[in-house]
C-alpha cells in the first residue's frame, strides 16, 4: 500500500512519455536575433530543468539567510535540553536528600531555562534541604505572583506554617487554596484538620461534608471524625452550663459511632447525672459489644456505685455477656468479684485473663489483681510480692492511648494529639504495634506527577500527606 503513491507517479510520467513520443512536433524560439529550432520533448526536459535550478537556488538563497536564525535556534534548544537534564537531576537530588547537589542544579536550571516557575520549586526544596527556610519562603512567595505557580507556592507555604507551628497562618493559606481549586481532595482534608485544630467546629462540619462528597475523607472516616467533633461541642457545652446542649450532642455523638469509647462515657456519665440509669446502662453496654475498653467498665461501675458487691457483680455479668470472650470482660468480672470477696470467682476470671504461673507473659493489670488476690485471700505476702515483681519483669505491655500518626503516648484520650497535633489519631492499642496506614486524601490517590522531597514533604499532584 505504501508503494502506490510511487507507482502511480511513475505511471503518469510513462504515460506522458509515450503520449509526447507519439506526437512529434517541432519549437522555435526567436529572442534578440537568436532562433532555437528544437523537439517538443527536449524543450519540455530544458523547462524541467530550468525549474529544478531554479527552486535550488531558491533553497540555497533561503539557507543562506536563515542560517544565523536557525543556528541561534538550535543553540537555544541544545541550551532548554540541557535545562530540563538540570531540572530533572535536581529533583532527584532532592528525592535523594542531597542538598549541595541539588542547589547546583537549581541554578544550572535557572540559567539554562531562564523560566523560573520550572525552577521555583527546585530552588525552593534545594534551599528547605540546606536548611535555609527564609529563601525557601521567598521562592515560595515569588510562585505566588504567577498564576501557573500560584497553587504550587500555597502548597509549600502552607508546609512551611505547620512546619513553624502557625496553624493560623496555615489555615488561612489553605482557605486559599481552596479558593483555587476547590475540588483538590488534599486541600479539603488539609482545610477539614486544620479548622478541627483551631476548635472551629461549625466550619470543620461544612468543610469535612464536602471532603466526604469528594472521596477526599472515606465514609467511615468521616462518620468518626463527625462522632468526635459532636463529642467536643458537648465538652464546650458543659463548660458554658449548657446541660441540655451537652446531653443532645452527647447522645448524637454516641449514636453515630457507637463503638467510640469516649462518647459512649460521656453519654453515660451525663444519662446517669439526669437519672437516666437504663438508657445509659444500655449505651455502655452497646459499646462493650463492640469495643470493650476499661474506661467502658469503671463507667459502668460508677452508675451501680451504691449497690452492694453482690449486686454489682450480676450487673457486670451482664455487661461481660455482650462480648464474653474478649480479655476485658474476664478482667472487668474478677475486679468485681474481689469486690465482692468471691475468690474462687475472682481467680477463675483471672486465670482466664492470663494469670497463671505457666503464662510467661500476663500482662501487667493481671499481675497487679493477682496480687490483690493472694493478698486478699490468703494473706500470702510472698506470692503477691511475686505477682507484683512480675509486673516489671514481663514482656508483654498493657494498651494505651497512642497517637497513630506520631505513636506518642498519652495518658487519656484527646481530640487532638499533644505530641504532633493530628486531629482523631488518639487510638486504643499497644505501643509498639505498627497500626495500618490511615486512609485520607493523602494515600488513597496517586497523582499523575510527583517530586517529593524527604525535607519537605511537597508532591506536586492532587494529593497531600496528612498534616
Amino acid at each position: 500500500m505504501r508503494a502506490l503513491p510511487a507507482l502511480f507517479v511513475v505511471a503518469v510520467l510513462i504515460a506522458a512519455a509515450v503520449y509526447v513520443a507519439d506526437r512529434p512536433g517541432a519549437v522555435s524560439l526567436v529572442w534578440q536575433g537568436w532562433r532555437i529550432d528544437t523537439s517538443i520533448a527536449v524543450m519540455i526536459f530544458a523547462v524541467s530543468l530550468l525549474a529544478m535550478l531554479a527552486a535550488a537556488l531558491f533553497h540555497f538563497i533561503r539557507k543562506l539567510v536563515g542560517g544565523p536564525r536557525a543556528f541561534i535556534r538550535a543553540r537555544r534548544e541544545r541550551r532548554r535540553q540541557r535545562g530540563y537534564r538540570a531540572l530533572t537531576q535536581g529533583m532527584v537530588a532532592v528525592a535523594a536528600g542531597d542538598a549541595v547537589e541539588a542547589k547546583r542544579l537549581a541554578r544550572q536550571a535557572d540559567v539554562l531555562l531562564a523560566e523560573p516557575p520550572l525552577t521555583l520549586l527546585l530552588s525552593a526544596q534545594a534551599a528547605q534541604l540546606n536548611g535555609d527556610q527564609r529563601a525557601a519562603e521567598n521562592y515560595f512567595k515569588a510562585m505566588l505572583e504567577r498564576p501557573e505557580t500560584e497553587f504550587l507556592g500555597l502548597r509549600g507555604l502552607i508546609m512551611q506554617a505547620l512546619k513553624d507551628g502557625d496553624e493560623d497562618e496555615a489555615l488561612r493559606l489553605t482557605r486559599r487554596a481552596k479558593e483555587l481549586r476547590p475540588k483538590t481532595p488534599w486541600v479539603l482534608a488539609s482545610l477539614f484538620e486544620l479548622q478541627a485544630r483551631t476548635g472551629k467546629w461549625g466550619e470543620a462540619e461544612a468543610t469535612l461534608t464536602l471532603a466526604a462528597k469528594r472521596k477526599a475523607v472515606p465514609e467511615p472516616a468521616s462518620k468518626r471524625h463527625r462522632a468526635v467533633m459532636l463529642h467536643e461541642q458537648s465538652r464546650v457545652a458543659s463548660a458554658d452550663d449548657r446541660p441540655r446542649d451537652a446531653a443532645r450532642l452527647a447522645a448524637k455523638a454516641n449514636a453515630l459511632a457507637p463503638g467510640f469509647v469516649p462518647a459512649a462515657v460521656r453519654n453515660a456519665d451525663l444519662l446517669g447525672a439526669a437519672g437516666q440509669q437504663r438508657p445509659a446502662r444500655k449505651a455502655i453496654e452497646a459499646a462493650w459489644r463492640l469495643n470493650p475498653h476499661p474506661d467502658l467498665a469503671a463507667a459502668y461501675g460508677k452508675l451501680f456505685q451504691d449497690e452492694r458487691p453482690l449486686e454489682r457483680i450480676k450487673r457486670f455479668e451482664t455487661l461481660a455477656a455482650q462480648n464474653r470472650d474478649n480479655l476485658e470482660s474476664h478482667i472487668a468480672l474478677a475486679e468485681a468479684a474481689l469486690k465482692a470477696r468471691l475468690w474462687g470467682e475472682a481467680r477463675r476470671h483471672l486465670a482466664a485473663a492470663g494469670g497463671t504461673e505457666r503464662n510467661t507473659a500476663p500482662s501487667p493489670r493481671v499481675c497487679r489483681l493477682m496480687a490483690e488476690l493472694e493478698e486478699a485471700e490468703h494473706n500470702d505476702l510472698p506470692a503477691a510480692r511475686l505477682w507484683l515483681a512480675r509486673t516489671a519483669s514481663t514482656p508483654a505491655q498493657e494498651p494505651a492511648w497512642v497517637c497513630s500518626s506520631c505513636s506518642g503516648e498519652t495518658a487519656s484520650w484527646m481530640s487532638l494529639c499533644p505530641h504532633c497535633r493530628s486531629f482523631d489519631s488518639i487510638e486504643w492499642r499497644l505501643p509498639g504495634h505498627i497500626p495500618m496506614p490511615r486512609l485520607d486524601a493523602a494515600t488513597e490517590m496517586t497523582p499523575p506527577i510527583q517530586v517529593l522531597g524527604p525535607a519537605t514533604g511537597i508532591v506536586i499532584g492532587d494529593t497531600a500527606p496528612r498534616l
